[in-house]
């Protein structure tokens, strides 16, 4: 008897001691499979990558800028670039209608729109996800309420909500980062929402029930981690928008003021000269694009490297 004992204590002993190793190679292995997906995506590489740069260069411009952005000189107004007949190496990629050189002012935009679009991002995403956990998880009335708030902000015209807001409270750099982020969560709401609807109905939420976790136990230690993936996701895309959005705001001249080095703002600067200097619209154009672009590859790799399917 005491034989069989030992062997049944033995027996049952094995698995819950070799609980914890198990558990820790399965998360190894989840992740040694999440960064092989990383490593193979292309995409994925290449918008990281955009972003790191970028990011760089807006951190490094006071060493990166050949000029003073904001120095003016009469005396060489709209040089043109380096590959152009006339143009100069002390100004790379020419200067502006009054002196400036453009390439100081395209390094110092790269810091407004990185601020602008994490910044619009960041609002946006506080105010959606809130919104939408909210709705998910205690449905009724405060779905219906959220619900009406959504269908409200979709009814509305963006664009000229947002220029209406800034002429009332006037252009600054704050100002566009909180109206921006103001106008775009929906796609913060209804991601999450959908996604809280489904997690609510999970067993692991009932469990934290069951052993007497409250309301906001169980939003922030079981809903809210499962939701991280496509927060980050939408969070990438809605960069892209917000920079697109800071940009037309200072191309209207209700964005971005002068003198500060807003993309936007240089394009809306030289446009009257788009047939004689092209340059001064396709530059910073052209930094626009490289930056959507970056944003929008990123979020579609993380979307396709943490979709369901691609998991182990």
């Amino acid at each position: 008897m005491n034989r069989e004992q030992t062997l049944r204590v033995d027996t049952v002993s094995m698995p819950v001691s070799d609980a914890p190793d198990v558990a820790d190679d399965l998360d190894a292995q989840r992740r040694q499979a999440f960064w092989r997906r990383v490593r193979g995506h292309r995409g994925l590489q290449a918008g990281a990558l955009i972003l790191l740069v970028l990011t760089v260069v807006a951190v490094g411009a006071p060493w990166l800028a050949p000029h003073d952005p904001y120095a003016q000189s009469l005396a060489h107004r709209l040089l043109p670039p380096v590959w152009q007949a006339g143009g100069s190496w002390d100004y790379v990629l020419g200067t502006d209608q009054v002196g400036r050189d453009y390439l100081s002012r395209l390094i110092y935009g790269t810091r407004i729109s990185l601020i602008v679009g994490f910044g619009a991002a960041s609002v946006g995403c506080v105010i959606g996800v809130t919104l939408g956990v909210c709705a998910g998880y205690f449905g009724g009335r405060v779905d219906s309420l959220v619900s009406f708030l959504l269908t409200c902000q979709l009814a509305l015209p963006g664009l000229l909500l947002a220029m209406a807001l800034v002429f009332i409270i006037g252009p600054s750099l704050w100002v566009v980062i909180g109206i921006i982020g103001g106008l775009h969560w929906t796609y913060y709401l209804v991601v999450t929402r959908t996604s809280t609807l489904r997690l609510r109905q999970l067993d692991f939420v009932a469990a934290a029930r069951a052993v007497g976790s409250n309301r906001r136990q169980i939003l922030f230690h079981e809903i809210l981690p499962n939701l991280l993936n496509q927060i980050i996701v939408v969070f990438t895309f809605e960069i892209g928008i917000a920079v697109l959005a800071e940009a037309a705001l200072s191309f209207l001249g209700v964005g971005i003021q002068p003198p500060t080095s807003s993309w936007g703002l240089m394009i809306s600067e030289g446009k009257m000269a788009i047939f004689h200097r092209p340059w001064l619209v396709v530059l910073p154009g052209m930094a626009l694009f490289l930056l959507v672009m970056g944003a929008n590859l990123l979020g579609d790799g993380l979307r396709d490297v943490t979709s369901p399917d691609k998991r182990n």
